[in-house]
């Protein structure tokens, strides 16, 4: 990000510092809940509950006044997470309760610092510094979270899928960005949601895991939620920046 940052002659001064560090603690800390929820959940009981995170989103941005929720828009974010829920089928048991209560908690932060990218992009910051500096503050946070647990050592295989974690994350944090800056906050909310639809798509394509009607029907949930975002935010352009 810094090499990309000076391709483009930005520097990393910014007087917007503070807001970036709460926009990068928080979204660093709910990484941290989601990996833990992860560890502690069924894998579909963790990423369903961290697609909490577009309603909490629109929860802040009405209690703040930011924006003017409309049935439509809040139909729209419903339908969405219905159909991440129908196509991953979460399951819960009395001794997954800490872990539900951790990947909740890991949504609602989220909904914090998905907030704070919009406020970073209505002040004018340009969305690689932003991504800058959650990579550096996440960096350190992590580093310093890691002292206190054992390392593993990485073979060739590891490193390499690191890699491409670490840069396919990168570029989806600086699009991201990019769509919270400049489009309608609760539609980009909405559209995160097709996400779970390429997931489901790839490992159908490079895994063999096999589709089941249901699961095309979430699908088919998932992207009219979009498809309703986006109607609605057309139709009532002046509720939200």
């Amino acid at each position: 990000m810094l090499i990309l940052m000076r391709a483009r002659g930005l520097s990393v001064r910014t007087p917007l510092w503070m807001l970036h560090v709460r926009r990068s603690g928080s979204g660093c800390f709910s990484l941290m809940l989601y990996f833990y929820a992860i560890s502690m959940l069924p894998l579909a009981s963790a990423v369903t509950l961290s697609y909490t995170s577009p309603l909490f989103l629109a929860l802040y941005l009405a209690l703040l006044g930011k924006v003017r929720l409309r049935g439509g828009m809040i139909f729209a974010l419903v339908l969405g997470f219905a159909g991440v829920a129908l196509l991953l089928r979460p399951s819960f048991h009395a001794e997954q309760l800490l872990g539900g209560i951790i990947g909740l908690a890991s949504g609602m932060i989220a909904g914090v610092a998905y907030f704070n990218v919009k406020e970073l992009g209505e002040r004018g910051e340009r969305e690689e510094r932003i991504v800058f500096y959650f990579a550096l503050v996440s960096t350190v946070l992590a580093v310093v979270w890691m002292l206190f647990f054992e390392f593993h050592p990485l073979d060739q295989r590891g490193g390499m899928l690191l890699l491409g974690v670490g840069t396919f994350g990168t570029l989806a944090q600086l699009v991201m960005t990019r769509a919270y800056k400049r489009g309608n906050t609760l539609m980009s909310a909405s559209l995160a949601y097709t996400t779970v639809i390429f997931a489901s798509l790839f490992g159908a394509a490079f895994w063999g895991e096999t589709l089941s009607a249901g699961a095309w029907s979430a699908i088919a949930l998932i992207v009219a939620s979009g498809v309703v975002a986006t109607w609605f935010s057309r139709a009532n352009p002046a509720d939200q920046d």
